[in-house]
C-alpha cells in the first residue's frame, strides 16, 4: 500500500463487543488519533442495540452460531483492521482468518488456551509478515510499568532476580467469572496471564524451567464444577535461576488490587502495592485510608489508550507513514526487533500460554510440572 493512500484513518472493524470490547471500541471510534471505528459485530442482540447508539457510524454484522458475521466483516475490503475481544477460545483461528484476508490484527490476550494454536498462529503471522499482529498485554504501556521496566534496563536495581505479581479483582457477588469458566482457561490463564507476561518482561525474558501451583475455593463453590478457583498462587522457575511469584484472586473486598515487585541485587522496585483511584487520602473515624480503583478497566484505563495508539503506530511504520504516537514502532510484530519497553510479540504471548497452562495442570494434578 502506497504511503498516499495510509494517509486516511486506519478503519478497524471490532469483533465482540462485552465489557472490554466495549471500551475497545470507544477508545477506537472517540479517542485514537489515525483511526475510525468503521464496523462491529456481535452475536448478542444487546450488544448491537448497544453499538447502534454508542457507535452510530460502525456498520454492524450480526454474528451468529456460524460466525457468518465476522467472515462477512473480513470480507469487507474498506476495513485495515480488526480489533478481536471474543472468548479466548476463538482468539487463533480468527487471527488466522484475518491475516489471510490481508488485514492487520490487534487481539486480546490470551493468544489461544492451547499451544499447539498459539503455535499455529505464529507460523501464519510469519507468512503474513507485512500485517502487524498484536497481543492486548496493555500493562507493558500503563506508564508505571514502563517506568519501572526503563529503571531495571538501565540497573537501578542491580540485577533482577526475582518477580512478585498479583491480578487481584472485586468480588462479584453475581458471579460473572463463574458462568464464564469453563471457556476462560481458569484463573492462571485468565487472570495471571499478565503476570506471567510482566514477569517475563522484567527479568529479560528467561526460558520457565519448572512451575507449581495451587488455589482454593473461598467463595464461589460455582467454581469447581469447572475445575477452577477463586484464589491461586503460584511460582514459576526460570533458566539462570530467576524466579516469580504470582497471586490471583477473585474476591477482594477493596476493588481491583492489582501490583507487581521486581527485586534485584542492588535494590527492589514496587508498582502499584496501594492501590488506588486518585492521590486523595481520607481521614475520619475510620482512620486514614484511600479509594481503590474498582475494576481493572479504572486501573488500566489509560494503559488500553496507549495500547490501541501504539497499534495504529505499528500498522503506518509497516506501511511507510510516518509515526504519530510517541510509543516507538514494530509493537507485538512477530518478527521484530522490539525496541525496549515495547509490547509482546506473538512468541512472548505464546510463552505466557505455555507457562499458564503448565500452572493449570500443576493446581489441577498437585504436584510440580517441568516445561
Amino acid at each position: 500500500m502506497q504511503a498516499t493512500e495510509r494517509a486516511q484513518p486506519l478503519r478497524v472493524g471490532v469483533a465482540g463487543l462485552g465489557r472490554l470490547g466495549r471500551r475497545h471500541a470507544l477508545n477506537l471510534a472517540y479517542r485514537v488519533p489515525g483511526a475510525t471505528l468503521a464496523a462491529a459485530c456481535s452475536p448478542l442482540d444487546d450488544d448491537l442495540a448497544w453499538a447502534r447508539e454508542a457507535l452510530p457510524e460502525a456498520r454492524l454484522f450480526a454474528d451468529y452460531a456460524a460466525h457468518t458475521g465476522y467472515a462477512e466483516m473480513l470480507a469487507d475490503a474498506t476495513l485495515d483492521a480488526v480489533w478481536i475481544v471474543t472468548p479466548s477460545a476463538l482468539h487463533a483461528q480468527q487471527i488466522v482468518d484475518a491475516l489471510r484476508a490481508g488485514k492487520h490484527v490487534f487481539c486480546e490476550k490470551p493468544l489461544s488456551l492451547d499451544v499447539a494454536e498459539c503455535e499455529r498462529v505464529v507460523e501464519e503471522a510469519r507468512r503474513h509478515d507485512s500485517r502487524q499482529v498484536t497481543i492486548g498485554f496493555m500493562r507493558r504501556f500503563d506508564p508505571s510499568y514502563r517506568d519501572a521496566f526503563d529503571k531495571v534496563r538501565s540497573g537501578a536495581i542491580g540485577r533482577p532476580f526475582l518477580v512478585r505479581s498479583q491480578t487481584c479483582d472485586l468480588n462479584d457477588p453475581g458471579g460473572f467469572f463463574v458462568r464464564f469458566a469453563p471457556q476462560s482457561g481458569g484463573i492462571f490463564l485468565d487472570c495471571s496471564v499478565h503476570d506471567i507476561d510482566v514477569a517475563r518482561w522484567l527479568l529479560g525474558k528467561p526460558r520457565a524451567t519448572r512451575v507449581y501451583a495451587s488455589g482454593t475455593i473461598a467463595l464461589h463453590e460455582g467454581l469447581r464444577a469447572a475445575g477452577d478457583v477463586d484464589n491461586g498462587v503460584a511460582i514459576c522457575e526460570f533458566e539462570g535461576g530467576a524466579l516469580a511469584m504470582f497471586y490471583a484472586s477473585r474476591t477482594m473486598a477493596h476493588g481491583n488490587d492489582t501490583s507487581s515487585e521486581v527485586i534485584g541485587t542492588a535494590g527492589a522496585l514496587a508498582i502499584g502495592h496501594i492501590p488506588r483511584a486518585s492521590r486523595v487520602e481520607i481521614y475520619d473515624a475510620l482512620g486514614v485510608r484511600s479509594e481503590c480503583t474498582p475494576t481493572f478497566f479504572d486501573r488500566f484505563e489509560e494503559a488500553f489508550l496507549i495500547e490501541a495508539q501504539a497499534f495504529v503506530a505499528a500498522v503506518r511504520a509497516r506501511e511507510g507513514v510516518g509515526v504519530g504516537v510517541g510509543v516507538g514502532v514494530g509493537v507485538g510484530g512477530q518478527n521484530d526487533a522490539q525496541p525496549a519497553g515495547q509490547g509482546a510479540t506473538l512468541e512472548d504471548a505464546l510463552e505466557a500460554t505455555r507457562i499458564g497452562l503448565a500452572l493449570r495442570e500443576s493446581l489441577h494434578a498437585g504436584r510440580a510440572v517441568l516445561l
